[in-house]
């Protein structure tokens, strides 16, 4: 397949970059799709398309932007197998589980954010004053490989609905749905400019931020992107929202259903092979408890089955690409070096098979709660098993990272879990096996990143404040928008 061209100002347009790169089939390791990449004069066009369109985009009613975007998830959904054959080739994923969570959970996005296009309440009256939010205006959306649909949808849907116009530039790893995006606004008939599709790597989403004409830039990424990111958004001062790295602790406090917190954490760090970065990859026990928590461990591991993508059985895919798998299988050599210990799964106990972009899912022991291995965000299928003597000094360990993104407690009652789990400074904290919630507010705090995403507060990502201050003769409910 090849894909030369690029969706500029409402139609397909030859990209005009000089170089093309190649999409790789993470299980065979071959290419199976090529790119044109854009130009610096393929994002003028893009965000001049944008700014132009923003004005009458911001001015539609909600109820007919919220039909379009609806009509967005109708296009996606008919292109359903198109984007669980694209995404389970580029990521890795098994099949089963892109269907679920790469495909239609993006696609009931795009219809929640279309009903909260409707439902948000825009203006509000504080004392004297008549707050308005309004659109953030033209957003540059930059997007990583791991969850390519559902990361896109995150950032474009919600930008649509709250009236700003988008450029996007995914991950130039996993492409190939936003392409397929294309297709659907295409279909949806969104006007001319409210959507507009960038490819490249760094240097195109370099030019994309210091552009003079963008107003906001949502990027979910790595941690160390994420401030390159913030140093050239920042000397424009554009407005920033910044979904960045993890390394999420799961707690499982004494008295706690030890088999079931140990069973869902190796759920959370084993999915999509590791590559996802909420993943609990730290799990804390008490030390009394540390040996029975390795033996479950042993126990589970096996049930993470190996293979191709595309078989029925095979529960653990492939990482993405044989950088991501060099730079895991270096952590863990590093580890190793250090004293960590395997003490469940690894190359030995579950053989990876002979290609395709394998790490064996792996428990880690004997690590120290500062140990690089324990405070670097892996983004692969490894979890590092920790002992503690009392919980506030969990909670501490848990806390004792750089990040703060997501974080788990498991506690004999729901209550002793969620005071627990008061202590953490983690952006999202699931309290015994909860299930998550799409509504609700997700994003981090310190190295985590900045800003939230998903449900209402996502889509107020994407909104200003003005504030009114009116006299005393102001009608009590204010007149009609033009």
């Amino acid at each position: 397949m090849d894909f030369t061209q690029t969706y500029i100002d409402g139609r397909w347009q030859e990209a005009s970059g000089a170089a093309c790169t190649e999409v790789v089939d993470s299980y065979t390791e071959t290419p199976f799709a090529t790119l044109r990449i854009s130009s610096v004069a393929d994002v003028d066009c893009a965000v001049g398309a944008a700014r132009r369109a923003w004005p009458a985009w911001a001015g539609l009613p909600a109820p007919r932007r919220a039909s379009m975007l609806h009509a967005v998830a109708d296009a996606l959904e008919a292109r359903s197998d198109a984007l669980a054959d694209a995404i389970m080739r580029e990521v890795g994923m098994p099949a089963r589980l892109v269907r679920r969570i790469q495909v239609a959970a993006p696609i009931n996005a795009w219809r929640r954010y279309a009903e909260l296009c409707e439902q948000a309440a825009h203006e509000s009256r504080i004392g004297h004053s008549l707050v308005r939010r309004v659109p953030a205006g033209v957003v540059a959306c930059i997007t990583p490989w791991n969850y390519p649909l559902h990361q896109v949808t995150a950032k474009v849907a919600a930008a649509l609905a709250a009236g700003c116009t988008v450029v996007l530039k995914p991950s130039e790893i996993a492409p190939l749905s936003a392409f397929l995006l294309a297709e659907a606004v295409a279909a949806a008939g969104l006007p001319p400019g409210a959507f507009n599709l960038l490819h490249g790597g760094a240097d195109i989403g370099q030019a994309l931020v210091r552009h003079a004409e963008i107003d906001m830039v949502s990027f979910t990424g790595s941690t160390r992107a994420g401030r390159e990111i913030a140093a050239a958004g920042g000397a424009g001062l554009k407005r920033l929202s910044l979904e960045l790295g993890g390394k999420s602790a799961a707690i499982a406090l004494p008295g706690t259903d030890l088999a079931a917190a140990v069973k869902a954490t190796l759920a959370s760090c084993f999915l999509n092979s590791g590559q996802t970065c909420s993943a609990y990859t730290r799990l804390l026990v008490p030390a009394a408890e540390y040996a029975n928590a390795a033996e479950l461990a042993r126990q589970y591991i096996d049930a993470y089955v190996m293979g191709d993508p595309a078989a029925p059985a095979t529960r653990l895919g492939p990482l993405a690409s044989a950088q991501q798998r060099r730079r895991v299988l270096a952590l863990l050599q590093q580890a190793q070096a250090g004293g960590a210990q395997i003490i469940a799964g690894g190359p030995r106990a579950c053989p990876v098979p002979a290609h395709g972009y394998f790490v064996a899912p792996t428990v880690l022991g004997n690590v120290a709660p500062v140990a690089p291995i324990a405070q670097e965000e892996i983004f692969g299928p490894v979890l590092v098993l920790l002992p503690y003597d009392e919980p506030a000094q969990a909670v501490a360990i848990a806390n004792g990272t750089p990040y703060g993104l997501a974080a788990a407690v498991w506690g004999a009652s729901a209550v002793q879990a969620y005071h627990a789990a008061r202590g953490l400074r983690a952006g999202q904290v699931e309290i015994n096996g909860a299930p998550f919630n799409p509504d609700a507010p997700f994003g981090g705090f310190r190295q985590s990143g900045m800003g939230r995403e998903n449900g209402p507060f996502g889509l107020e990502e994407f909104t200003e404040t003005i504030s009114y201050q009116l006299p005393a003769d102001f009608p009590v409910a204010p007149p009609p928008s033009s």
